[in-house]
């Protein structure tokens, strides 16, 4: 599978300048955001992927709408993809405000209130979330042609690595080992 981190959000811009939680709740992704997801569609054109798997949070959507709509890939929301709940920007947008954004996408199976609920994710929760996930997609038969759009702190946990935003990474959940994304598909 490819893991992509979503694009540049406003709580981003804020939190790399003062190291401050600045109260944002579920951001939106920013212009060089926007930018940072059409790059990762472009280095992801040769990838032969079938199907984009993206965290409800509004960054990840919107940089998982940005790749689907320029590869022509459905895209299936994935709540064990979540960030590590530990500022406001991971308080998320509920279910029902999310269909209304996104009505072409299916929040059905997300519970309204999706996300930890409080501030206060440990770095254990988030790992063993992570360890759930890559079972499960290793047992999925397809899962080298799957695109995660997901987050630093999930993408941290599962293959150990720090990505910047927009930033591809392959991942092989049977070896739970990460590589760099080589221009075309294995």
């Amino acid at each position: 599978m490819i893991l992509v981190r979503h694009g540049q959000s406003e709580f981003n811009v804020v939190y790399s300048k003062t190291r401050v939680d600045p109260g944002i709740h579920d951001p939106r992704l920013t212009e060089e955001g926007r930018r940072q997801a059409l790059a990762a569609a472009e280095r992801l054109a040769g990838q032969n992927l079938t199907l984009l798997l993206s965290s409800p949070y509004t960054r990840a959507l919107q940089t998982a709408q940005i790749i689907a709509e320029a590869l022509d890939l459905p895209i299936a929301i994935e709540p064990m993809v979540r960030e590590h709940c530990k500022f406001h920007c991971d308080v998320g947008t509920l279910r029902s405000e999310l269909a209304l954004a996104w009505p072409e996408l299916d929040f059905g199976t997300l519970p309204e209130r999706w996300w930890h609920g409080a501030l206060n994710e440990t770095a254990e929760e988030v790992v063993e979330r992570s360890r759930h996930f890559r079972e499960r997609m290793a047992g999925h038969e397809d899962w080298s042609r799957i695109g995660v759009v997901t987050h630093w702190g999930f993408i941290r946990s599962l293959t150990g690595t720090e990505v910047v935003n927009g930033e591809l990474l392959r991942f092989d959940p049977i070896l739970g080992k990460a590589f760099p994304l080589a221009d075309r598909a294995p």
